[in-house]
């Protein structure tokens, strides 16, 4: 695949790997994205996963032609884009590898028998790389999101090699929404670090950014500020849509009915969106995904063990550690004996920013009363406001 005039996509898709990084659901599989760019001195940008060192030298090989590449770019150390220096290295071994001084570090740690030596070049942020007719400037990028990740643009074609940015879940040769899996991917992985993602977008703008090409998904071409601006939301914790999220934990099915009236309620109201998880059954990144996505999210569950249910607790721990907030949030919890669920998943928010909670909740006794229904009635409207 041709990108611009003289740069080329090498990558790969796996469709072998059922769970990314060892938890994220790809049913669609993954793309490991790599470039080389041809000119008088010729760049390749970044390798792929360990189990694609085959078909991604080919790939290589097949663009170079015969020629010999002058430099490998190291944006990104993560092992599903950097596993395959060492065997680069080998194949091309006069090549300089050009990386700031936390990825040499990390380098060093990954591949312990690998000597570069004469054949390193150390980048500062702001640094630039002149191939010919393309020249090459780095920008770093701390923490998004490992804390030796820079992205690269290129001034002559306008591309911004943007590592991790704007990647999302599946492989190439399958099409689907980009919206949906760059937000699970983006919310799951680099979630926690809006902060640094608004940093790098402000570096952006003061590029002219005509393609962007990512570490893992498509190469975006087209309509630029649709991708800008979801990053943008995301990563200043904005409500993207409008709509109420509500993620339940039930061992009897009693909590699991409350939830069923509240969403039926909901939809009676016309609420615009109304997602409902099983959080021990259903994907805990979707869930995740959903509950940054919209504005209000109603969290149901037990006491359990003098605590709240495991899957409960695993949920909310995921939504503060990626930084929740600016959000409604709505408590219904069950309790046969000593119901403590509702006060222990609010202290679990106390040092999220901006949660506004809703003045109606609910407290089931074992089994829904009538009592119940009326809070879920309230709850609703409250919601629906």
């Amino acid at each position: 695949m041709k990108i611009g005039n003289d740069i080329y996509y090498v990558g790969v898709n796996d469709h072998q790997v059922d769970l990314f990084e060892g938890q994220y659901v790809v049913p669609n599989g993954m793309s490991y994205n790599s470039y080389v760019i041809m000119d008088e001195k010729i760049a390749v940008m970044d390798t792929v996963d360990a189990n694609f060192k085959a078909e991604w030298l080919a790939n290589v090989a097949k663009v170079l032609n015969g020629a010999k590449p002058d430099y490998l770019v190291v944006q990104h150390m993560e092992p599903d884009h950097a596993a395959n220096i060492e065997n680069f290295m080998k194949a091309y071994p006069d090549t300089t590898v050009v990386a700031n001084t936390k990825t040499f570090t990390m380098m060093g740690n990954f591949f312990r028998n690998l000597n570069l030596d004469g054949k390193k070049l150390v980048v500062a942020n702001g640094d630039s790389l002149t191939l010919g007719k393309h020249m090459l400037t780095f920008v770093f990028a701390p923490m998004v999101h490992w804390p030796e990740v820079m992205v690269t643009y290129d001034s002559t074609d306008k591309v911004l090699f943007s590592a991790d940015g704007f990647g999302k879940f599946g492989a190439l040769d399958v099409e689907e929404d980009w919206d949906c899996e760059a937000r699970r991917y983006y919310i799951g992985i680099v979630g926690k670090y809006g902060a640094q993602v608004q940093k790098l977008l402000k570096a952006a703008e003061t590029l002219d950014i005509q393609t962007i090409c990512p570490l893992h998904g498509p190469i975006l071409t087209e309509n630029l500020g649709h991708y800008l601006e979801k990053y943008d939301i995301w990563s200043s914790y904005k409500v993207e849509s409008e709509g109420v999220v509500i993620a339940y934990t039930s061992v009897y099915g009693n909590t699991k009915k409350a939830v069923e009236l509240l969403a039926q309620k909901l939809e009676e109201k016309g609420c615009p969106k109304v997602t409902v998880f099983d959080l021990a059954r259903d994907d805990m990144a979707e869930a995740v995904e959903d509950a940054f996505r919209y504005g209000k999210l109603v969290l149901a569950t037990i006491t359990y063990n003098g605590d709240i249910f495991p899957f409960m607790r695993t949920y909310i721990e995921n939504l503060t550690e990626r930084s929740y907030q600016n959000r409604t949030i709505g408590l219904i919890e069950n309790g046969s004996w000593a119901p403590a669920a509702a006060r222990i998943m609010q202290g679990m928010f106390e040092k999220s920013k901006n949660i506004t909670w809703l003045e109606n909740n609910v407290k089931i006794t074992s089994s829904l009363s009538e009592a119940n229904e009326a809070e879920i009635e309230a709850m609703a409207e409250e919601l629906c406001k």
